[in-house]
């Protein structure tokens, strides 16, 4: 999972870019980076770790114009580090090229493979760079049609910005896995993976662009060109509104956060608990035990507090920093919880270290029962199109039984919310790609059927 944006004619388009891209930081959190372009020259500057340590006042200064793109990385293809941090930047016989992506190619494997033997020479490991090579080989007559020609070669889950000059290129795939939202900001457009980045400009909420679209913006105009082919029905990404997404923006046209709430009172009337008070596993599941908390009556309380100067431990790209970080990310309220039975709301459960941890902290305040519930269904399967979620060793919910997991995670009761729960929670936004819940993909997971290495961690 990614954060991308574009800024096409705005005054100090680095600035905006960053500051969208503060507000997408929650999507990853690895590397940033921002390319503009002025006068026909590209400039480009990429940083590992937080947006606000590799961005400052002098290096925005030094990346002039009115169009740029941003990039915030966690790596779910090609490896961690500088080398493989985005946007890329190429030049060929058009000019400079930039490219931001978000999602997962399914069949990069093979095209790579392909391009490699017609003499491509790659100079990072992520299949984001296959866009690259593409485009640069097509031998359509214009910039458009090779963008076109290239897309269409694509198989997974992308939303995808380019920049050619002073040119901004907005795309998504046919399924629509990944989000993007188009605004009107200081005079020029910007588009971005979340509307919380636009809220943070002051810019106008223009369109989402719907699966396969490609958008054109030159000069202050936006042209759609023709749209890519499609392929089967819609297929959002249902896991942006369990988890992902931040809750005060708007993703497939609904409130993350009313989303969130649907999920948990839906959750309380399948899975009721009878207990003194109901709190969250902060700050992504807060919305969902408000939710619990309002359907079951049962009162909400600020139970455990995060540390917000740790990042999300879930995109943490190793297991062991995972397990440091729980415990000095939350900590527990001990006047809340002593000697009361608590019902404690999580989004999701994947592969239970940090629950594992929660629940002992829980414990050690005083807690007299734990009744843990999930505002999501197990999760069995791993995610091919961009969430961090490889194999299904990794998962509890394909290894375990629920009993097994409640044991594990040593609470009283554990209770999920049902997969068709979750969808009548928010049918009126659907159809979604459910996969890490069901086992359905949605796209064709080509480079797997083909035997080809079909890694989604970095």
């Amino acid at each position: 999972m990614c954060g991308i944006v574009g800024v096409q004619g705005t005054e100090r388009a680095a600035e905006t870019a960053f500051m969208c891209l503060y507000a997408l930081q929650h999507r990853g959190q690895e590397a940033a980076g921002i390319c503009t372009t002025s006068n026909g020259r590209a400039y480009l500057h990429r940083a590992t770790g937080l947006v606000i340590e590799g961005f400052n006042d002098t290096v925005l200064a030094g990346l002039p114009g009115e169009t740029a793109l941003g990039h915030v990385r966690y790596s779910t293809a090609g490896g961690s580090g500088l080398v493989n941090a985005q946007p890329i930047l190429v030049r060929y016989h058009k000019g400079d090229l930039a490219v931001s992506h978000n999602g997962n190619i399914t069949n990069a494997q093979i095209l790579r493979q392909e391009l490699e033997r017609e003499g491509a020479l790659f100079q990072t490991t992520v299949d984001t760079e296959v866009i690259v090579h593409l485009i640069a080989r097509s031998r359509q007559p214009t910039v458009d049609e090779q963008i076109r020609e290239a897309l269409s070669k694509l198989v997974g889950a992308f939303s995808v910005l380019l920049m050619v000059g002073d040119t901004l290129y907005a795309a998504r795939d046919p399924w629509g896995f990944r989000p993007l939202v188009v605004g009107r900001a200081r005079g020029g457009w910007v588009v971005a993976s979340e509307t919380c980045a636009l809220d943070l400009i002051g810019a106008q909420i223009a369109c989402e662009p719907a699966p396969g679209s490609i958008l054109k913006i030159e000069r202050g105009e936006v042209t759609h060109l023709e749209p890519l082919e499609q392929a089967g029905d819609p297929a959002p990404c249902i896991f942006e509104l369990v988890y992902f997404a931040r809750p005060d923006s708007r993703v497939w046209g609904a409130s993350v956060d009313r989303a969130r709430r649907a999920f948990g009172r839906q959750l309380a009337r399948e899975q009721p608990a009878a207990a003194d008070c109901v709190f969250s596993v902060p700050d992504s599941s807060n919305s969902a035990a408000l939710g619990f908390a309002e359907e079951s009556a049962i009162p909400y309380e600020l139970g455990l507090i995060r540390n917000h100067y740790v990042g999300r431990t879930f995109i943490h790209p190793y297991q062991k920093g995972r397990d440091f970080r729980v415990r000095i990310k939350y900590n527990a309220v001990r006047e809340v919880i002593d000697g009361k039975s608590v019902v404690v709301v999580d989004d999701s459960l994947v592969r239970g270290t940090t629950s594992r941890g929660l629940i002992a902290l829980i414990r050690e305040a005083g807690a007299r029962e734990i009744h843990f519930r999930v505002a999501s269904p197990p999760v069995i399967s791993p995610c091919y199109y961009g969430i961090d979620m490889p194999t299904k060793a990794e998962l509890i919910g394909a290894t375990h039984s629920i009993d097994e997991i409640r044991r594990h995670i040593a609470v009283d009761s554990l209770g999920y919310l049902s997969l068709e729960g979750m969808h009548r929670a928010v049918a009126e936004f659907g159809p979604f790609c459910d996969a890490c819940f069901s086992g359905r993909y949605a796209a064709p997971l080509v480079d797997l059927e083909m035997g080809r290495p079909a890694s989604t961690r970095c």
